[in-house]
């Protein structure tokens, strides 16, 4: 299939599964909803991986550790924000991701002692941070700051994540063994939270959203992790900005969210700022390479 349309299609499962995470958060804690999104995953991910003859070992595992690990905590706090926000709030707040790498561009050339910084880089993080600033702005009135602030820790721990997938990536690791440690992992984090929190009882209802979550998550991960891998990097971050558009209509049709102005045009500025980092940031492949290596290590 076409790259930009595998990315369509997981854009539209991950704002789908957006919406099983916010109605089942109403029932199980979001450490519950990790441990049983990632068993599911990991077990559709071995038997796909067997029936295709991809072999699971791996010769990095280290690297795969510090991605499960940063990539579940991003998963626990965006979990927790789609659970007391609009749920296109709380999907906007997590896509800051390429903004925050765009900030740790600049970081990693001032720590390389780099005589020059783009300034149109510079300029998307102020444009990415002005969109937060709207869109946090309703969630202030509604006293829901401290649900906005976990939404955007969440997007800035995303951006450690995605650069160890690269590294993976530049490893030869394929996408099924990156995906298969990352639901591993989410089991593991899921089950240490929720030993500690305590289970909570099952209903027909809650274990068809969790099934749901699992499913939808790990088939986009799957068609994103491939869109990446085979299509054009800026093609491919401008279609995943689409999660933003269905996460809206998701919350208009079943939740009844309003949108402001403000948290609209919030909304453009992010996407906005996303792709324009993006754009500069393939532009810049030596200097992104180098905060790679230094954010990796």
């Amino acid at each position: 299939m076409n790259p930009a349309w595998l990315m369509v299609f997981a854009s539209l499962l991950f704002a789908t599964m957006g919406v099983c995470v916010k109605l089942a958060s109403a029932d199980y804690a979001p450490g519950e909803i990790i441990l049983y999104r990632g068993l599911l995953g990991a077990v559709l991910i071995a038997l796909l991986a067997r029936s295709r003859g991809v072999s699971l070992k791996t010769g990095v595992p280290a690297t795969h550790f510090w991605r499960s690990l940063t990539g579940v905590i991003a998963m626990f706090l965006w979990f927790y924000s789609l659970g007391n926000l609009p749920l296109a709030t709380a999907m906007t707040l997590n896509y800051m991701s390429s903004v925050w790498m765009a900030l740790f561009l600049i970081g990693g050339a001032a720590m390389l002692g780099s005589a020059r910084v783009d300034g149109r880089l510079i300029g998307t993080v102020l444009l990415g941070f002005a969109g937060v600033a709207l869109i946090l702005r309703p969630t202030i009135e509604q006293d829901q700051l401290w649900h906005g602030l976990i939404g955007l820790l969440s997007g800035m721990i995303s951006a450690t994540a995605y650069l160890q997938v690269t590294a993976l990536a530049r490893a030869g690791e394929p996408e099924m063994r990156i995906v298969f440690y990352f639901s591993l992992g989410g089991a593991l984090f899921g089950l240490l939270t929720t030993l500690y929190t305590g289970m909570h009882a099952h209903t027909w209802r809650g274990v068809a959203l969790l099934l749901a979550v699992g499913g939808l998550a790990t088939v986009a991960q799957l068609l994103m992790t491939r869109a990446y891998s085979t299509g054009r990097t800026l093609v491919i971050a401008s279609l995943q900005y689409l999660g933003i558009a269905f996460s809206f209509g998701y919350g208009v049709l079943l939740f009844a969210d309003r949108m402001t102005w403000m948290a609209f045009a919030g909304m453009l500025l992010i996407v906005g700022a996303g792709l324009g980092a993006t754009l500069l940031r393939s532009r810049t492949p030596l200097a992104a390479d180098a905060t790679n290596s230094t954010l990796e290590s």
